[in-house]
């Protein structure tokens, strides 16, 4: 029965998906335009809370964790695993209080409903992974943002989305970037699980009832500590967290 519901739900679940996004695209524009940034966020808010609530259609049991002990006054720096494009919503909902920014490749500030405008006008990192140089300014630039105001920069340092949920090496440079720019940040660990095991196919189809949990683990001191030996730490605390 799970199978015929993945089958027969998934259309349903990617049209409701990108409604969605095409729906809110021009609320955000015209938010940002007449009312500000604050209102264009307020907007970006309402938009992954649908993303969200999307997943049920597809059956799925979601749950947020470990959200009521994060800190406070300072910026924050989320390390997270990376198994589907849907990991964003998820963040962008669980830190909407620090106004998260995203290290994102370049193409996708272009031509994408709802997406390319919050990366560009939120003020994420986009990035040019051919151009070294060019992807550490960027960061660094986030890094300040986030310093100068008490936001959250999220970063997925396997580069990658795993496809089978297997969390893949950590790569150092980009964490590394935003501490140098960013020396007051407190580093949050967050563990995304479900997602992989949802489009065990791919994007079709997916599949039905699956857990889906968003878990934000202990806040880690980065001051003083080696960044080699902080990222190995985090990455097995992910992986612990996942069972691996």
């Amino acid at each position: 029965m799970k199978v015929f519901l993945g089958y027969l739900l998934t259309p349903f679940f990617h049209l409701y998906y990108g409604l969605v996004l095409v729906i809110f695209h021009p609320f955000q524009v015209l938010g940002h335009k007449l009312f500000g940034d604050h209102a264009r966020r307020k907007v970006v808010d309402s938009l992954n809370f649908f993303l969200i609530k999307g997943l049920f259609l597809m059956g799925c049991r979601v749950r947020f964790f470990g959200f009521d002990a994060l800190p406070e006054g300072r910026p924050v720096i989320i390390v997270s695993n990376h198994q589907s494009l849907y990991d964003i919503p998820a963040i962008v909902h669980g830190f909407k209080k620090y106004y998260p920014k995203f290290i994102s490749k370049i193409e996708l500030g272009k031509n994408l409903p709802s997406i390319s405008y919050n990366l560009i006008h939120g003020k994420s990192a986009l990035i040019d992974r051919s151009n070294g140089s060019q992807s550490i300014k960027e960061i660094f630039k986030l890094g300040r943002l986030i310093q100068d105001n008490n936001f959250a920069a999220c970063i997925f340092p396997e580069g990658t989305r795993s496809k089978n949920g297997r969390v893949k090496k950590f790569k150092i440079p980009g964490v590394s970037t935003l501490l140098r720019a960013a020396p007051d940040a407190i580093i949050i660990p967050f563990v995304i699980n479900g997602h992989s095991k949802m489009m065990y196919k791919g994007m079709f189809p997916l599949k039905f009832g699956e857990k889906i949990t968003y878990t934000a683990l202990a806040p880690i001191e980065p001051k003083g500590k080696d960044i080699e030996q902080l990222m190995s730490d985090i990455q097995q605390l992910i992986k612990a967290e996942l069972e691996q």
